[in-house]
Order: C-alpha cells, then sequence, then structure tokens
C-alpha cells in the first residue's frame, strides 16, 4: 500500500537540503514556476482541436490548462476534505493535495507539439521513416532500445522531460518542483521500450492504465526513480524492465482533463457551427440528470454555457464519488481505469466520446488543418536534420558548423549545448520541434 504521508512529499528534485517555507507551500511556487515558464506560455498558440483557427472563445491549450487546473483544485480540496474527515491525513493537508493536483494539472499538456495530437503523430511518422530509411549514422546509430520514444513521440514524456530537465535550472532538476507534484503530473511512470515490450506481450493491449502510453525518455529515467522513491510509488520489476504503479493524484488530474476537454470540446463545436443547438443540448442534459432550466431573455450561446457549467459540476461530484469508492484500491496500485470511466457518469463521457469522434473530430475544416500541420512539422524536421548530420559529422562541436548551419542554429536560437551522440542530438531537434507554436512552425517551415 502506498501511503499519504509519503505520497505528499514536499522535498525538491534536484534540491535535497531544501525547506518548506511555513509562509511559502511548496506547491503555490510549484504552481508560480510553471505558470511564468516560457513553455507554459507557448500553450497560448497550440491547439486544443481546432488549429489556427481566428475565433477567440475556441479553446487553445493554454486556456485549457487553466481550466484543468480549476477543476483538479476543486477536486483535491473535496477529496482531501474526505481524507481529513477519514483521518487519512492530518488536518490541513487538503490544502497540499488541492494545490499539487492543481500544479500538475497545469502543467499538463505542457510537453505537446504544435497541432495537437496530429502533431506528436507528425513528429513520430517522421522519426519512424528516418530509422527505416536512413543509413545516417545519426539514426543507424542510435540504440534499438532508444528508438520507440522517436518512433510513437509522446507529449507526456516531453513535458516531464521540460519540467524536470529544460526548464530553469538545466540539467539541475529544471523546474525542480517538489517530488508530489511530479507524481501527480507522470500518468505513465514507463520508459517506451519497456511500455512497448508490455503491450507486445498482451495482445498489444496495456494491462494496466498506467501502460497505454509511455511518459518517461531513458534521459529522464532517474530524475523519475527519484520523484518515485521519494513518494513511495509501487515499482513493478518485469522481465522488460521497470515501471511504476500510479500515483493516487494522478487519477484526479486525469479525470480533470477529462472532464474539462470532453464537455468543452462540446461547447467549442457549437461555437464553430459543427454542432447544433438541439444536439449540445441532448448530449449535455443527461450528464446534468435534470432538464435544464433556462432564465427569461438567455441567448443559445448562454444556455449552452449554463450546461457545460452545471455538466461539469455534476461531473466533479462523480470522480469525487468514485475517488472515494475506489480508495483502496487506488492507494494498493490494483485500480486499472480512470475516475471517469468508473463514476456514475460513465454512459454519459461514452456518448459524448462518441458524438466528438463522429461530428468533431472528422470535421472537413479540422481534417484539412491536421494535414496541413503534418507536412509543416515534416518540412521544419527535413530542413533541420542535415544541421545535425552534418554536426555529427563535425565531432558534436558546433563551432565547426558551416556558414548556413551556423546561421539556422543564430536564427531559430537552437540549443545545441548538451548535444554529444545521435541520442541527445535527437532530442534536441525533438526539444525544438515540439516547443514551437502552431504559427511559429508555420513560419519556420516557410523559412526552410
Amino acid at each position: 500500500m502506498m501511503t499519504w504521508t509519503r505520497l505528499l512529499s514536499t522535498s525538491r528534485l534536484g534540491k535535497p537540503d531544501y525547506t518548506e517555507q511555513p509562509n511559502r507551500p511548496i506547491y503555490l511556487q510549484d504552481l508560480d514556476r510553471i505558470a511564468f515558464s516560457a513553455p507554459f506560455r507557448r500553450l497560448a498558440n497550440k491547439t486544443q482541436v481546432h488549429p489556427l483557427h481566428e475565433h477567440d472563445h475556441v479553446h487553445h491549450r493554454l486556456i485549457h490548462s487553466m481550466e484543468t487546473a480549476s477543476v483538479g483544485r476543486s477536486l483535491g480540496m473535496s477529496i482531501g476534505h474526505w481524507l481529513e474527515e477519514q483521518h487519512e491525513i492530518p488536518a490541513g493537508d487538503k490544502h497540499v493535495i488541492s494545490g499539487m493536483v492543481q500544479a500538475a494539472c497545469l502543467a499538463h499538456d505542457i510537453g505537446n507539439p504544435a497541432f495537437g495530437h496530429s502533431g506528436e503523430e507528425a513528429i513520430g511518422q517522421w522519426f519512424a521513416a528516418q530509422f527505416e530509411q536512413s543509413n545516417h549514422p545519426l539514426f543507424a546509430d542510435l540504440p534499438a532500445p532508444h528508438r520507440p520514444e522517436f518512433e510513437a513521440f509522446e507529449g507526456n514524456a516531453q513535458g516531464f522531460r521540460i519540467i524536470t530537465r529544460l526548464e530553469m535550472y538545466r540539467n539541475e532538476g529544471g523546474m525542480q518542483l517538489s517530488h508530489g507534484v511530479l507524481g501527480a503530473f507522470t500518468k505513465y511512470g514507463v520508459t517506451a521500450d519497456v511500455q512497448t515490450a508490455l503491450k507486445a506481450g498482451n495482445a498489444n493491449k496495456a494491462p494496466y492504465c498506467g501502460l497505454k502510453k509511455f511518459g518517461v525518455f531513458h534521459s529522464e529515467t532517474a530524475l523519475f526513480e527519484e520523484a518515485a522513491d521519494a513518494t513511495g510509488l509501487i515499482v513493478e520489476n518485469s522481465p522488460h524492465g521497470r515501471w511504476y504503479r500510479r500515483h493516487p493524484l494522478v487519477f484526479l488530474v486525469e479525470a480533470a482533463d477529462d472532464i474539462c476537454y470532453n464537455i468543452c470540446d462540446i461547447e467549442d463545436a457549437y461555437t464553430m457551427g459543427d454542432l447544433d443547438f438541439d444536439t449540445v443540448v441532448d448530449i449535455l442534459t443527461p450528464l446534468i440528470g435534470r432538464p435544464n432550466r433556462v432564465p427569461d431573455g438567455m441567448t443559445r450561446a448562454e444556455q449552452i454555457a449554463k450546461l457545460r457549467a452545471n455538466g461539469i459540476s455534476a461531473a466533479v461530484q462523480a470522480a469525487i464519488d468514485a475517488f472515494q469508492t475506489h480508495h483502496d484500491d487506488i492507494l494498493s496500485g490494483r485500480f486499472n481505469s480512470s475516475l471517469i470511466e468508473m463514476s456514475a457518469k460513465a454512459q454519459e463521457f461514452s456518448d459524448m466520446v462518441d458524438l466528438a469522434r463522429s461530428r468533431i473530430f472528422t470535421g472537413r475544416r479540422k481534417t484539412e488543418m491536421e494535414i496541413y500541420g503534418r507536412n509543416v512539422v515534416h518540412k521544419v524536421l527535413d530542413g533541420l536534420v542535415p544541421l545535425y548530420q552534418k554536426l555529427a559529422r563535425a565531432d558534436w562541436d558546433m563551432n565547426a558548423l558551416p556558414a548556413y548551419e551556423t546561421q539556422l542554429v543564430a536564427a531559430l536560437d537552437l540549443d545545441l549545448r548538451d548535444v554529444k551522440d545521435s541520442y541527445t542530438a535527437l532530442h534536441s531537434l525533438a526539444d525544438f520541434v515540439s516547443g514551437m507554436t502552431d504559427r511559429y512552425a508555420v513560419r519556420v517551415a516557410d523559412m526552410l
């Protein structure tokens, strides 16, 4: 069994001597470090669902992250209050749970690339093609266990890399967040090669909810293991390698994300004209469990907003109930689902997912823009890879690059400080490309 005493660890990554200040809890410092970081700021110009849209009221990644953090804070406070009543945590620690969930929610999409999930797929497809077709040492020399983390590029792992290595104190713990927040952030405590092998040995199905994807690159394994050890996560030693059961707060972060994107995607679809008013009312009303009472003079958009707000409230309570019901299994690592899937609102969310797949994600404009985004990402990668190939020939000495490549490094502010072999070179390339905003990616593609 995991214990809440260790799970809520306030020790800092990369700063073992840190002492928490009584007037400034570490989770608030973590929240501020995330909110004021450049990678978080760039989410304002990264796709949530609809790429490169001019409508100001359609969600982008930053607004989604802020809304998820708000819902996560509410979930954390309610669960924290309940745990205090159950004498599972000391009085006052409900604020620690709420703050840690809020901070992890704020950062949960910080590693996502331009053009949303289609951007992730585009990066992975490009790398997979290079490993298959290129004989250049940059790709041919990369050890086989490292290849899956590029071939199936994963924003979750990139996010962990950003907050623990790249941002603020580079290579010294990154943002140096608390171990508790890092545990709550990491949905998938496994590297790509181990996750791939475990799925392959289980008819290509994840045997555990924390193995659906991977969440840690090999380069950050030691950093994650420090956080996992500090918080007392359950470790599994398989024949394919080590992986970890989820931190219990991950389920609250995941629930906040599930609630926000499912419901707000429906509202955005109405704003965009992809779904009509009656369809939105019909899909959201069952979530609330009662007919929507409309005050006189309320516009249709205001009615949809009211449905959205009431729907989020009902879903939050359902997630709270599910966490309380399954608390013991969550602490033991046996819980193998999401809170929403095990909640009283599971069917309503399943219906929303089906509607989104059939009517929103297949929309003509979205499809066209995903094709456009894929080609933008590939054009940037195609334009930059010769630079890294020449850097390899120069024995990784950036001062020995030819004139054009030197200009390119300056023009794009490429960070080559840690590049010393194929693995670090490909991560440097992925760091840059995944860090681009939608519009900056278009601009760089045009320049290249």
